[in-house]
């Protein structure tokens, strides 16, 4: 675990063009996880703006995508359950790929660096990435 004094600073976070998470300034770490998680993960990064828990069901499609990429799964029936349940606002299967993101990082980071890459938001808001987009690098083939 690498920790920071308070005097901390962040890392840009790559998306390489096969999906691993890369912090070129902490050594070019990779942050790793699950195809799921991970496809959480892209699609908050995706939306610096913000997600409503409860309003996730709009970006089915688009985590569909996301999964069908990163997991190389074929099987529609797995992989499209597998979305229903995250973007069920009666299901915790949100919470618990958000606990699998967060532990990602603070695997490998004291809180005070982690928070800045961690899906985070007061309850019944938007939840979000509060990394500074302009930070986030997506490489293209």
């Amino acid at each position: 675990k690498i920790l920071f004094s308070p005097s901390y600073k962040l890392s840009s976070l790559v998306i390489s063009t096969d999906y691993r998470i890369l912090l070129p300034e902490f050594n070019n770490k990779e942050i790793k996880m699950t195809p799921l998680p991970k496809s959480v993960f892209l699609l908050f990064l995706r939306h610096p703006e913000g997600i409503a828990f409860k309003e996730l069901y709009k970006y089915k499609d688009e985590l569909m995508q996301i999964y069908g990429r990163i997991s190389g799964r074929t099987e529609l029936s797995d992989m499209e359950q597998s979305i229903l349940d995250v973007v069920d606002p009666t299901n915790n299967s949100i919470n618990e790929k958000c606990a699998r993101i967060r532990e990602a990082f603070i695997r490998e980071f004291d809180d005070n660096v982690a928070c800045n890459y961690y899906i985070t938001g007061s309850r019944a808001q938007p939840k979000r990435i509060v990394l500074n987009p302009e930070l986030v690098k997506w490489q293209t083939k």
